[in-house]
């Protein structure tokens, strides 16, 4: 029989994972005090028992007032939550898989006032609303490397309890990507400007993390083109200009990018079938992790965060571009959500087995 691509093994650096499949990062609000709890901990270890080879976490804050809106949203630098995560990745190593939390900031995402330090500022780049008010003070050079080393400081505890890799969530509009963005960072100093300029936040994390947990330790870095305030979005509208936004995160010290789009298939630029992964690998020379509606079809996550189901999809586009090495890594979601033992049944070809996605699978862990 072919060997299936998404089964065999992979390694970076320190970094070695049994298969290709990763679950993604889901937001859950399940972790009451920012503290994930023995329901998370099952929640992560059945799909670890399902097959997953490496599961990168919920997004994660730092300790910066304003980074999350929700205080049942994890953090990674208060006594009871690093415990917490503690207990979730020797519950993951047991079952065979391997873990990375994915550090985060909300930036100007969350509204002042909210979460679990609500007297905090909101930070961002240039204190801009997604409608491009202003609502509140851009960043100081202090509030930016107070930030930074909040970031390093929560990239080496994880490595001290023991995860296998982190990742920076730099996409979807939050605080890393908003320095990314024009319409977000309005800056006219050395973080604001040309598209290289504006990668200046981001690389410097990069390489306070770096320098915090060593050589060999994998940083994963997702991206994305779109954004929650605007999903036609681009940061990018040419390989050119995606090499431009890429390459100094790679100097900085990225091993895997996580690009992150809503629909695996679709090609990112013109004259060429290659999705933002497999770009994204084409321009750097690094792994990378495809992910968008795997194993799934008939709606996209965010339609199914409107109420719209999703039904089960074959594999067989994914399966044979990961075979030509377009990309890496499979980054799968609501496919786990709905079914924590996806990935052994795809392994196992029992695809009738298999569950389709509804937003009520949402309340449950």
């Amino acid at each position: 029989m072919t060997t299936n691509p998404l089964f065999e093994p992979f390694q970076v650096k320190s970094l070695e994972i049994r298969n290709r499949v990763v679950m993604a990062p889901m937001t859950r609000s399940k972790s009451p005090d920012e503290t994930p709890g023995e329901d998370v901990a099952a929640y992560y270890r059945r799909r670890a028992e399902g097959g997953v080879g490496l599961i990168i976490t919920e997004g994660t804050t730092i300790d910066r007032a304003g980074s999350s809106n929700d205080s049942n949203i994890p953090n990674l630098y208060s006594p009871r939550s690093i415990d917490g995560w503690r207990k979730v990745v020797a519950a993951v190593h047991a079952a065979g898989a391997k873990i990375a939390p994915q550090i985060w900031h909300q930036g100007m995402v969350r509204k002042q006032g909210t979460g679990p330090r609500p007297d905090g500022k909101s930070d961002g780049p240039s204190g801009l609303s997604g409608s491009g008010k202003q609502v509140a003070e851009p960043m100081t050079d202090s509030d930016i490397a107070d930030t930074i080393d909040a970031f390093a400081r929560a990239a080496l505890v994880a490595k001290e309890i023991g995860f296998d890799a982190v990742e920076l969530h730099g996409a979807h509009g939050y605080l890393v990507d908003q320095f990314l963005w024009a319409q977000s960072n309005r800056r006219d100093d050395a973080y604001g400007g040309h598209l290289v300029k504006r990668t200046r936040f981001a690389a410097q994390i990069i390489k306070a993390i770096r320098t915090r947990v060593g050589p060999d330790f994998v940083i994963i870095h997702r991206f994305s083109q779109w954004k929650q305030q605007d999903y036609s979005a681009r940061l990018a509208h040419t390989p050119d200009e995606l090499a431009a936004l890429l390459t100094p995160l790679v100097d900085a010290g990225v091993d895997i990018f996580h690009a992150s789009t809503r629909r695996f298939w679709e090609p990112e630029f013109s004259g060429s079938d290659l999705n933002l992964a497999g770009w994204s690998k084409k321009l750097t020379g690094r792994p990378s992790i495809t992910v968008g509606s795997v194993g799934l079809k008939g709606a996209d996550f965010i339609d199914s965060y409107k109420g719209k189901s999703a039904e089960v999809s074959e594999l067989h586009d994914l399966e044979a571009r990961l075979g030509r090495g377009e990309f890496d890594l499979v980054a799968v979601g609501r496919a786990l959500i709905a079914d924590p033992y996806w990935t052994s049944k795809v392994r196992d070809r029992r695809f009738k087995e298999l569950s389709a996605f509804s937003p009520a699978s949402m309340a449950m862990l």
